[in-house]
């Protein structure tokens, strides 16, 4: 087990607050996103962008960097957000968000915006991609890793599984897939679809590693991209087990909130909240 410095913690708990305000208030101004989707997965972006990735925000397309992919690219805002603190593009452009012309469109366009390596929204297309960069490295012995952020209920994709036994057969340590498992999809729970269960252990039977976590613990995420860097001869997907609409109480655990405006009192209530986590976190910091 590997030990997590706990003012990395602090730092990157500070970042997703600064994420997730962002977020809220783009989604009020804007009128339209996905709250739910957007909101689960602020702390693996973040653990990615700021500590786990070998990025350099300044030179988008560098050869050597890692590739990651938002393969549920209804999460888009998210992105958005944690790429804006990152330093791909300023914070202020979060407010064109949808708007025509705008390089940050409702899902990621590669061709549009720094530092998305897809163009996604189509469900189960990013695992395939990744798999054919983690293969492109080894072939031209490059020393990058790729990673690949998928839904829970796009997991029902059966090409998802096609990749999956891809990178099993082509032993690709240098492959991480990443599953939000907030246990909703669209306006639904995942309950009345068919039964991933039991999931891990359908990775397992694919030639993955899995790891269980967390998904908004930061230090688990960090741990376990950590120990997917050790995992030699097969790929390693990390079941992070998150809460759709997180950081906003009446958007949690709430199917309806996959996409729904938010506007009105429910704004007022949820900027409230997200601002009252960051004030918080902000008055300790050192």
């Amino acid at each position: 087990m590997t030990s997590v410095n706990p003012q990395e913690v602090a730092r990157l708990s500070l970042i997703a607050a600064r994420a997730r305000r962002d977020i809220v208030e783009t989604l009020g101004s804007v009128g339209s996103g996905h709250p739910g989707p957007s909101l689960s997965i602020v702390e693996i972006l973040v653990s990615l962008y700021f500590s786990e990735l070998r990025i350099d925000p300044a030179r988008p397309r560098w050869p050597e960097r890692d590739r990651f992919i938002l393969s549920k690219g209804h999460g888009a805002l998210a992105c958005y957000a944690v790429l804006a603190q990152r330093g791909f593009f300023p914070r202020e452009e979060l407010a064109t968000f949808e708007s025509l012309g705008s390089r940050l469109q409702g899902h990621p366009d590669c061709q549009l915006t720094p530092g998305v390596e897809l163009s996604t929204g189509s469900l189960g297309q990013g695992l395939s991609v990744a798999v054919g960069v983690a293969v492109g490295a080894r072939l031209l012995g490059k020393d990058l890793r790729a990673y690949c952020l998928l839904g829970d209920g796009e997991t029902e994709e059966g090409n998802v599984w096609e990749a999956a036994m891809s990178a099993a057969k082509f032993r690709l340590d240098n492959l991480v897939a990443i599953v939000d498992w907030n246990g909703l999809q669209g306006g639904v729970t995942l309950e009345v679809m068919p039964s991933l269960e039991p999931y891990g252990a359908k990775w397992e039977a694919f030639g993955w590693h899995v790891l269980d976590i967390p998904g908004h613990d930061l230090a688990a995420l960090l741990e376990a991209f950590a120990r997917a860097r050790a995992v030699k001869g097969k790929p390693t997907v990390i079941v992070a087990r998150t809460v759709k609409g997180r950081g906003v109480s009446f958007m949690e655990h709430q199917a309806d909130w996959h996409g729904k405006k938010l506007e009105g009192a429910e704004l007022v209530q949820a900027l409230g909240e997200v601002k009252a986590r960051l004030d918080a976190l902000e008055a300790v910091r050192p």
